[in-house]
């Protein structure tokens, strides 16, 4: 469907099974979508095939629900969505209606991406949570870009390993600044992914963190080894 639509899609048209290690039970399996989303086996699994057909059927039912007609963005949704979000935060309509606000990133977001479903949307929030869990979006408001040119410019910006790369130094960085960092975001991300794959939720938020801070401790042991 995606395809037949002109997505652009990470993989191809595959969905990519990724098990994790382990001698027994019981066994973990990650699916990742054409368009890059995740979700992962939710059920204690005996076996790997078992682990991978509980991490199929979940995607499945997310994709379904979340690709369904009812749920892609229109005026309505979008309407919908700022006003709860202004209720949320107890926001005025002017905040809406300037980009430079929180509430204005995400209506300019959501007007962005109409007629797109929310399965497509999500994914491209996740850029945006990583950039927001990375620092990079508070380094670059400190460069005088406004919020309007950064969505603007990661809006048609799909999460490639340039960006992965750069985040990986970013926290090799951190940990020689301040020993321990690596490790402790490591274990609480991991914690994280745990809770949310056993609650059946999309994942890659959770999973592209993880990544990333293991890109990190790779690099940081290259370091190391270049440096003895």
């Amino acid at each position: 469907m995606k395809q037949s639509r002109g997505a652009d899609l990470k993989n191809g048209a595959l969905v990519v099974y990724e098990m994790v290690p382990s001698n027994s039970p019981p066994y973990v399996c990650y699916v990742t979508l054409p368009g890059g989303s995740c979700f992962g086996s939710f059920q204690f699994c005996p076996t790997k095939a078992e682990a991978r057909r509980s991490a199929a059927k979940i995607a499945l039912m997310n994709s379904v629900f979340n690709e369904h007609p009812s749920r892609r963005i229109t005026d309505e949704f979008i309407e919908k969505s700022v006003s709860e979000a202004l209720a949320s935060f107890n926001g005025n309509r002017e905040e809406a209606d300037n980009p430079n606000t929180g509430i204005g990133a995400f209506r300019f977001m959501l007007e962005s991406n109409k007629g797109k479903s929310m399965l497509e949307f999500q994914e491209l929030m996740t850029v945006f949570q990583l950039l927001h869990w990375n620092g990079s979006l508070k380094a670059m408001r400190e460069r005088q870009c406004s919020r309007q040119e950064v969505l603007a410019h990661y809006s048609h910006r799909a999460l490639d390993d340039d960006i992965r790369n750069q985040m990986a130094m970013d926290w090799v960085n951190r940990e020689q600044n301040s020993p321990g960092a690596l490790s402790r975001e490591l274990a609480s991300t991991e914690r994280e992914l745990d809770e949310a794959r056993l609650a059946g939720k999309e994942l890659r938020f959770h999973k592209e963190k993880k990544d990333i801070l293991m890109l990190a401790a790779g690099q940081l042991g290259s370091i190391h080894s270049s440096n003895c």
